[in-house]
């Protein structure tokens, strides 16, 4: 059985990957405030989302190349620099545009840390990085299920912005904290560079399956809070803090997860999670009780938990030593799902009201298990490891 070996690099990198978590769980309850406090139909509010989904497609249009010319730790840095001032912009002024560029800004930079994230972990612990990168996104999850608490007390307190705000110290207490970690180049691992020639249709089904899974996510955490509000005898600061079910349930599921895939095949898992989201997303969207419907949102989470850390894994595994290449297909794939899915259930929202417009999400679980069904089982080995030619020019962590 593969064993996990942490060290400080990979405790910074779940601690700098949380900071992201903090942010993306936060902004869906935040998000139905501001569309409160500024009048937005549904449709304008998704817009919102939509600029998270262009921030991520830009960032991985480019993230493979600057991670072979400036190392991957550098650009996840980077990357958390932009996630300030995106917070500041998003925060500090009222009008579309600016809330709108806030949330691009905040997507770009948290997109290099999603994806040098993986890549990073990948290459400290090789057959453990399906694990490694599960629990990334467990301690990422287990941060963000904060998050709707502390949009939710901020709001009693006065303002929902603070508690965005919180990240800017706590950014800054990092990259203090983080100096005089060991490099990758230090630890013999370097980046590749991006290999001419197409990645696999094993690849592409894999990708098929973690944006099916994507969306799903980013649909209950932008909208989940809107339905609860909408369908039970909740409050508006009680349905935004309510959110945190879902992103609890995704921070067990993963943490969970992390173990258990050092002990059963990927794709047997990611049917599992399938199952028990769907099983989650009928009794939230069926019921009318605000506990039976937070509930329902729980079980939600410990199925979505494991879309996306093994489906980005899986998709790593199978493309043959392309590694940074592969992640930011992903991230296309994560931009497209992010941005398409909440706009379009906020369009039929407008349309159809937020019941029906739910029904998205069961479309596209079983979209994700075809993929499964279609793509072969995709075991990690020690080939999946990280590893290649030193990159031509720049730093190699």
């Amino acid at each position: 059985m593969t064993r996990l070996q942490r060290d400080r690099r990979t405790w910074l990198t779940y601690a700098q990957l949380g900071c992201y978590g903090w942010f993306l769980y936060g902004f869906g309850p935040s998000l139905t405030l501001l569309r409160d406090e500024q009048g937005f139909s549904r449709t304008v509010a998704g817009l919102h989302g939509t600029a998270l989904a262009t921030g991520a497609l830009c960032s991985a249009l480019i993230v493979a190349r600057l991670a072979v010319r400036y190392g991957r730790v550098p650009l996840i840095w980077a990357g958390l620099t932009i996630l300030c001032v995106g917070l500041v912009i998003l925060t500090a002024f009222t009008p579309l545009a600016a809330t709108l560029t806030g949330a691009f800004l905040c997507s770009f930079g948290g997109s290099f840390v999603v994806t040098c994230s993986a890549t990073v972990l990948s290459a400290v612990h090789g057959e453990g990085g399906p694990a490694a990168i599960t629990e990334a996104n467990a301690v990422a999850a287990g941060v963000g299920a904060v998050a709707p608490l502390a949009v939710g007390a901020a709001v009693v307190l006065g303002s929902w912005r603070s508690a965005l705000l919180v990240l800017l110290p706590v950014i800054a207490l990092l990259a203090v904290v983080g100096r005089g970690t060991p490099s990758l180049r230090d630890r013999g691992v370097r980046a590749t560079g991006v290999p001419p020639g197409r990645l696999s249709r094993r690849y592409w089904v894999s990708w098929v399956v973690v944006t099916a899974g994507i969306a799903v996510e980013f649909c209950l955490a932008l909208w989940s809070a809107d339905m609860l509000r909408q369908r039970t005898d909740l409050s508006r600061a009680a349905a935004s803090a309510s959110v945190t079910a879902l992103v609890a349930g995704m921070f067990i599921g993963r943490a969970a997860g992390g173990w258990l895939a050092l002990r059963h095949p990927v794709d047997r898992l990611l049917y599992a999670a399938l199952a028990l989201n769907a099983v989650g997303f009928a009794v939230f969207w069926g019921s009318t009780s605000g506990p039976v419907a937070v509930t329902g949102l729980l079980l939600c989470g410990l199925g979505v938990a494991l879309y996306f850390p093994l489906g980005l894994a899986r998709s790593i595994a199978a493309s043959d030593g392309r590694p940074d290449h592969a992640s930011a297909r992903v991230g296309i794939g994560a931009a497209l799902a992010s941005g398409a899915g909440p706009f379009a259930l906020g369009a039929l929202a407008d349309a159809y009201g937020i019941h029906t417009a739910m029904l998205i999400v069961p479309a596209l679980l079983v979209v994700a298990a075809l993929g499964i069904r279609l793509g072969p089982v995709i075991r990690i080995t020690p080939s999946a490891r990280i590893s290649g030619p030193a990159p031509a020019s720049g730093s190699a962590d």
